[in-house]
C-alpha cells in the first residue's frame, strides 16, 4: 500500500506535542526527547502502511522513542545522571504541565515514569499500556497506583490542601 503523505502529516501534527510530553515525562531532557521523537517519526513514516491501522499509534511512537533512547544508551555504555537544577521547558511543552509535577515524575522509577507517560499523558487505557510495555495489566495498575501515591505525597503540601496543577487527563 502506498504512503499517504497528507494522512501522515496530519498524524504528525496532532501527535508531536503529546508524544514529546510523554517522552520528557519518562525522564528525558526536552532537547534529547525531540531527537528521539524525530527518530521515532522517521521510523513511523517508513512503517506507515502497517502503522496506519495500529490501534495506538501515539503509544507506538512513544515506545519507539524510548527504545531509541535505550539503543543510544547502550552505544554510549554509560548513563548520564539527571541534573539537580530546575527544568526549564520550551513554551508549548510547558502549557498544561506543571514544572514541579514534571520534576516529581522524573524522580519516579523508570517503569512508573513509563506508565505515567503512556497511561496518563498519552491517555491510553490499561490494556493498551500493558501491551506496549509488554507487561500484565495488573502490573500497569500496580505501578500506576504507586506512582500516583508518590506524586500526591511529593506534589501536595503537608496539610494536603494544595491541588495538583497538571491539566492533562488523570488516571
Amino acid at each position: 500500500m502506498a504512503h499517504n503523505p497528507d494522512e501522515f502529516a496530519a498524524f504528525y501534527r496532532t501527535s508531536w506535542l503529546p508524544c514529546l510530553r510523554a517522552v520528557v515525562a519518562s525522564g528525558e531532557r526536552p532537547e534529547r526527547a525531540e531527537d528521539l521523537l524525530s527518530e521515532a517519526f522517521a521510523r513511523a513514516w517508513a512503517a506507515w502502511p502497517r502503522l496506519r491501522g495500529h490501534p495506538a499509534q501515539r503509544a507506538w511512537i512513544v515506545r519507539t522513542a524510548l527504545n531509541a533512547r535505550v539503543s543510544w544508551w547502550r552505544r554510549q555504555w554509560r548513563e548520564t545522571p539527571l541534573a539537580d537544577h530546575e527544568l526549564t521547558l520550551p513554551e508549548p511543552l510547558s502549557e498544561g504541565l506543571d514544572v514541579d509535577l514534571l520534576a516529581a515524575i522524573r524522580r519516579l522509577p523508570l517503569r512508573q515514569r513509563q506508565i505515567i507517560a503512556l497511561r496518563v499523558l498519552a491517555d491510553l487505557d490499561t490494556e493498551t499500556t500493558s501491551r506496549e510495555l509488554g507487561i500484565a495489566p495488573g502490573t500497569v495498575r500496580a505501578h500506576l497506583s504507586r506512582a500516583v501515591h508518590t506524586l500526591r505525597n511529593d506534589h501536595l503540601s503537608g496539610d494536603g490542601t494544595k491541588e495538583p496543577r497538571c491539566t492533562t487527563a488523570t488516571p
